[in-house]
Order: C-alpha cells, then sequence, then structure tokens
C-alpha cells in the first residue's frame, strides 16, 4: 500500500441531460475509497451546475455539492454534455477557468471538451473527443489544436479524451500520474480493464477486421510479454504469429496503432516503470529483468518515451516495502 499524506480532490461537474456512463466513470475510479491501494485515496465530490440535475435515464444527483466546490477543487472533470450544438451553461464554464486559473488539473470525457473550449482553454493546445463530434468542435473553436483520431491527449494541466470507454482510459491515465503505474495498474484488474491503453492509440478501426486477428495477436503479445527480458526480434513475434514481417506489422498497426517495436519498447517501459516502484533493485537489473540490456539503454529508453531518468522516476514513485498490489 502506497501511502500519502494529502487528500487530493477530485469535482466532477454534473450537468442536466449528461449521459449517464461519462458521469459513473469518474464516480467509479475516484469516488471509492481503496486504502489497499492508496492511503489516503481521493476526496471526491459530485457538484451539480444546478439543484437536482437530472443525468440521461432519470438519475437525479442530489449532492450538497455546486460550482463553487468544483472551481476549488484539486483536479476537475467535466463529463460529456448533452448538447454539443449549444452554448454550455455559462456558470459551469466560469467555475472551470477559475479551477483552472487557481492551478487545478483539468479532465473532459468525451464531449466534455465543448466545456473547456468554451471556457478557453484548449486554445493552442492539443485536444481530442468523441470523433462523431470533431467536425462541430473544428468548426466553433477553430484555435483548437484537435484530433480526433486518439483516445485521450494531454497537454500540460488540461485533458481530454474521446468517448465512452476512452473515459475509462483518461482516469485511469490521471490516478496513474498521481499514484504511479503500479497502482493504476492494481485499479485496472479491479475494474476488469486493460491496465493502460496509449493515449496515441486511434479511436476506431477504420477497415474492420477479421475476427481471428485480434485472438492471433493476443497470443502474439502474450507470448512476448512472458518473456520481455530476453531479446525478441520482429521475426520471433512473425513466427509466433505464423505471419510474415510485414503481415504482421500490417496487423499490429491495424489493432494496435503502433508498429511491433514500438509496442514491445512501450511493455517493456511499463515492466520498468514497475520493478522501479515495486523493487529495489539496481538500474543495471531493472534495465536487464525488462529487456533493455543496460542501464545506458534503461536510461535512453525512459529519456525518449517518459522525459525522466529512471532514478527521478523511482525518487517520485518508489514505494518498495511500503506497496504491494493486490
Amino acid at each position: 500500500m502506497r501511502k500519502k499524506t494529502d487528500m487530493h480532490r477530485v469535482a466532477v461537474a454534473v450537468m442536466p441531460g449528461a449521459p449517464l456512463f461519462e458521469v459513473a466513470v469518474p464516480c467509479e475510479v475516484f469516488g471509492i475509497s481503496r486504502p489497499e491501494l492508496a492511503d489516503p485515496w481521493y476526496e471526491f465530490q459530485l457538484c451539480a451546475t444546478e439543484p437536482g440535475a437530472e443525468v440521461s435515464g432519470g438519475f437525479t444527483a442530489t449532492t450538497p455539492h455546486g460550482l463553487d466546490d468544483l472551481a476549488a477543487a484539486d483536479t476537475v472533470v467535466v463529463p460529456a454534455c448533452a448538447n454539443v450544438c449549444v452554448q454550455q451553461p455559462a456558470d459551469l464554464v466560469a467555475a472551470v477557468a477559475e479551477a483552472h486559473q487557481r492551478g487545478a488539473r483539468i479532465a473532459a470525457i468525451c464531449t466534455g471538451a465543448f466545456v473547456l473550449a468554451q471556457a478557453g482553454l484548449l486554445d493552442g493546445r492539443r485536444a481530442t473527443t468523441h470523433w462523431m463530434h470533431a467536425a462541430e468542435l473544428r468548426h466553433r473553436f477553430p484555435r483548437v489544436d484537435l484530433d480526433e483520431t486518439v483516445i485521450y491527449a494531454h497537454d500540460g494541466r488540461i485533458h481530454t479524451s474521446a468517448g465512452t470507454a476512452a473515459g475509462i482510459d483518461l482516469c485511469i491515465e490521471l490516478v496513474r500520474q498521481d499514484h504511479g503505474t503500479s497502482v493504476a495498474n492494481a485499479l485496472a484488474r479491479r475494474m476488469v480493464t486493460p491496465p493502460h491503453r496509449d493515449s496515441d492509440q486511434a479511436q476506431y478501426i477504420r477497415t474492420p477486421l477479421p475476427a481471428t486477428n485480434g485472438t492471433q495477436l493476443a497470443e502474439v503479445t502474450g507470448w512476448a510479454m512472458a518473456r520481455l527480458d530476453q531479446p525478441i526480434r520482429l521475426r520471433d513475434l512473425a513466427a509466433q504469429a505464423s505471419l510474415s514481417e510485414r503481415q504482421l506489422t500490417r496487423r499490429f498497426l491495424e489493432i494496435h496503432g503502433r508498429t511491433p517495436g514500438d509496442w514491445l519498447t512501450r511493455q517493456r517501459l511499463r515492466r520498468a516503470q514497475e520493478l522501479l516502484e515495486q523493487t529495489d533493485l539496481t538500474v543495471d537489473l531493472v534495465a536487464n529483468h525488462s529487456g533493455f540490456g543496460t542501464a545506458a539503454g534503461l536510461r535512453a529508453a525512459f529519456a525518449k518515451h517518459l522525459h525522466i531518468a529512471p532514478s527521478d522516476y523511482r525518487r517520485t514513485w518508489g514505494g518498495g516495502a511500503d506497496y504491494a498490489a493486490s
């Protein structure tokens, strides 16, 4: 269990007509106490834009918290809007802008990005939203650097995600930022969801794939994950899949949105992150166990992809015996 001294307050905006799922996701991630993972977890507040706000499905937000509480939170989450073609509530937009000015982290799920854009928080920033509403966002807010191909994006303290399930990915990413990779992975296991999808993974696959492709790659990726500490070449992966190297690369790009080599590097990085968090192994041994071979190789990969040195990462997230994933 990782212990922290400060209670981080997460506030979720509840607007009338908001989609229920997008409201429920941050409630599940941040609103349930999980002392076995991190103690304290989060202080959580549902903040209604108006008393008794009714979300989709007939559910009513009976909460004592309002927009003043939202503006004072450490992290503000704005779920999807009921209607993207109209102006969003001015008092909500003002509260989100005030929270950002105070230094809060701001996250939007799906079309919640329209609230952030209306507040001017996405001007000149890279952001995303559900691909179905990208054209509307781009038309109304042309200063946003919109990329509707990715599942989530972050630019400084501003985070945005695509629709529905991508909101889970974004919220788990926020937990990873706060508590580290091991805690985020343990939480994902509790939620029976993949521990981490990279932010630049595609929102959807343009060309339908045969049903066997996903199963075939699952066998190959499982094989590779069991051997991350060993040299793995493209031809080794192709042989496991009974495909040519070109065919395998095409399948990886279609399903994972990246080449086999890039996918493998990212799995090795995650293994190294967990080892740095959970063990006292030297950097050389962490490099060996995660497949980078040498400390120099590990440091180069961390610098390129995570922009931090392994030793600094350990100082930030290392829990050693204080944390045990369950």
